[in-house]
């Protein structure tokens, strides 16, 4: 097979010195294994210092890879004539057939080269920009409320609880920001900001923020990852048969982000409330606290409202949205990681790495709903850089695409509303249950006996 170099102007192909083996392609692990790239890995782990200055750093430096490591658009077959990259020959009749990409296989590039092909100002973080979003979600959210209490109609309170709901998301995102610090490069005013968005809709900023943060750094890994991970086989097996069915029967796991506050997931233990909690190291805890007690007066604070404009109109004009946004917000972040047309894997041991298991989360369109929730299914780049602020997201995916090739999933295009991915959702939940307790590259696995099917499916 042919040997090739990187030079400054790409991948070039030596003189044919040694005969070729009769396969006319050269696969992506021989290209990495004769790359060295400079400043970045190919698949293998990243040390926490890779982590700090490839990840979690704005902008990229001064020195630029570009698209110069991508595996060879051509390759010259045994009779001398180019093939496109993807195909290959059909040992017995030298017919030509596409070859299966493996989204499981380590990528000829590495975190530096998605960030290089990044505009430099797609990193810049602006407090004033970021802060008149959230004037505008806040003027909205009173705005209807004060209407829908003038009106007090019927026909008006579902069509307010689906409105506000989806605003109290809004919200969170904006939160959300605040805890990866894209909101502003101020840490008191992402703090400020943040507990005031996240209180007010009853999510402790702090306990949320770190058990976050550890998401995003083992997302992909079975054991490791925090929210939204498979089940390995052991667990999902002891776990009772009714809470198995409602795990995975909608729309039960569309309810489940309040409880899971409160005692994670299935195998793990602790709570965002308390500053012991295994989510915290010591020098945490003060933050949880302050959180804790946030949360707590936002909780008095509704109970004192109740007691005066009356419980009934409480859960009219808060209540509802409020299970609305929990909706909204288990749905978008499951969809995010679950459900896409082809299995994508999830690992353990060795094989997990930070931008294997980023490069496995999925893009998603949902129509009119994208800017109310500041863009946040543009999920790739924000797995993998989490630090660029939201509204410049779409043209970071832009430009890193090239550099991503078939690692990027298209989301599928929605109409004004996105009820395309109700179906994604349903056909996930009835196939994805479990993962193998072995093996370091796996994919989610289905109980027969869930769904009455007859037979098991396994990616």
């Amino acid at each position: 097979m042919a040997s090739w170099v990187l030079s400054e102007c790409g991948l070039r192909p030596l003189p044919r010195v040694f005969p070729r083996p009769r396969t006319g392609i050269l696969s992506n692990n021989n290209l990495a294994a004769k790359i060295r790239l400079p400043a970045c890995k190919i698949g293998g782990p990243l040390s926490g210092t890779d982590l700090k200055s490839i990840c979690f750093t704005g902008g990229s430096k001064n020195r630029d890879w570009g698209l110069r490591v991508s595996t060879p658009l051509r390759v010259a077959s045994v009779d001398g004539e180019d093939r496109e990259e993807g195909d290959m020959i059909n040992g017995g009749n030298g017919s030509v057939v596409e070859d299966e990409f493996d989204p499981s296989a380590p990528p000829p590039f590495g975190l530096a080269d998605i960030r290089a092909a990044i505009p430099k100002h797609c990193w810049v973080k602006d407090p004033w920009r970021s802060m008149s979003y959230v004037v505008r979600d806040v003027v909205v959210v009173f705005g209807m409320a004060a209407a829908a209490a003038h009106l007090n109609n019927w026909v008006v309170w579902p069509l307010y609880w689906a409105a506000q709901g989806t605003m109290f998301w809004a919200l969170f995102v904006l939160g959300h920001d605040c805890g990866h610090g894209s909101f502003s490069s101020n840490h008191k005013l992402n703090s400020v900001v943040g507990h005031l968005l996240h209180s007010s809709i009853l999510v402790p900023y702090h306990g949320w923020r770190i058990s976050h943060r550890t998401h995003h750094q083992n997302h992909g890994h079975v054991e490791n990852d925090e929210s939204w991970h498979p089940l390995p086989e052991k667990i999902y097996r002891s776990l009772d048969g009714i809470t198995r069915k409602l795990r995975f029967t909608v729309p039960f796991p569309l309810l489940v982000y309040p409880f899971y506050l409160w005692s994670r997931s299935p195998g793990k233990s602790g709570s965002h409330y308390n500053p012991k909690s295994d989510l915290f190291v010591p020098n945490e805890r003060k933050d949880v606290i302050t959180s804790t007690v946030c949360w707590t007066a936002m909780v008095a604070l509704l109970v004192g409202l109740s007691c005066t404009i009356g419980p009934i109109q409480m859960l009219k004009l808060y209540g509802i949205p409020y299970w609305i946004f929990v909706i909204w917000l288990d749905f978008v972040t499951y969809l995010h990681h679950h459900g896409h047309e082809d299995k994508l894997p999830w690992y353990r041991g060795k094989e997990w790495s930070y931008l294997r298991g980023g490069l496995t989360t999925i893009d998603r369109d949902y129509g009119l709903i994208n800017n109310i929730h500041h863009d946040i299914g543009t999920h790739v780049i924000h797995h993998l850089f989490p630090q660029i602020p939201h509204y410049h997201l779409i043209e970071a995916t832009e430009a890193a695409k090239p550099v991503l090739g078939k690692y990027y999933r298209e989301p599928k295009r929605s109409g004004p509303l996105p009820f395309h991915l109700i179906g994604s959702l349903v056909r996930s939940l009835r196939q994805d249950h479990y993962v193998s307790d072995t093996g370091d590259i796996l994919y989610y696995q289905t109980d027969p006996q869930l769904n009455g099917s007859s037979q098991e499916k396994s990616g």
